[in-house]
């Protein structure tokens, strides 16, 4: 007859087993879903626009932001960790933050992060154009 402890064992191998397919499962699930989130981002408000000591410029707008991010979720989903980053190109650099934004057309670009329960990260963003800075500081 089989002890206890033998029991016990194949009890327990079985459960990881189990638990290892399950997050498989889960895991290769998420191939199969295309998120496809929307957004809008209104500045309603540019509170201030100034030159800070260290040369960078410094900007503090109201937004209004409206985005629909149910795709992102499935079953497996964690968190979904999102943010909004202004963006703006130059001829020496095709990605700028920070420097002379007088009178610059920026982008407004919504990135986010998927964190899974199990399995890898996925990243995305959504690119909105069409913005501008005043030409003075306020």
């Amino acid at each position: 007859m089989h002890s206890f402890g033998h029991r016990a064992n194949a009890v327990a191998t079985f459960a990881v087993t189990i638990l290892a397919a399950m997050c498989f499962a889960a895991s290769f699930s998420d191939n199969f879903n295309t998120p496809t989130p929307t957004a809008s981002v209104k500045i309603l408000n540019i509170n201030w626009f100034q030159k800070e000591a260290n040369g960078n410029d410094e900007v503090s707008m109201t937004l209004n932001i409206s985005a629909d991010l149910s795709s992102l979720f499935t079953w497996n989903t964690k968190q979904v960790f999102v943010f909004v980053a202004a963006e703006y190109e130059t001829p020496q650099n095709a990605l700028n933050q920070g420097s002379n934004l007088k009178g610059k057309e920026f982008n407004l670009t919504m990135h986010w992060h998927i964190m899974p329960k199990t399995g890898k990260m996925f990243a995305d963003k959504i690119v909105m154009t069409g913005y501008r800075l005043p030409e003075q500081y306020r």
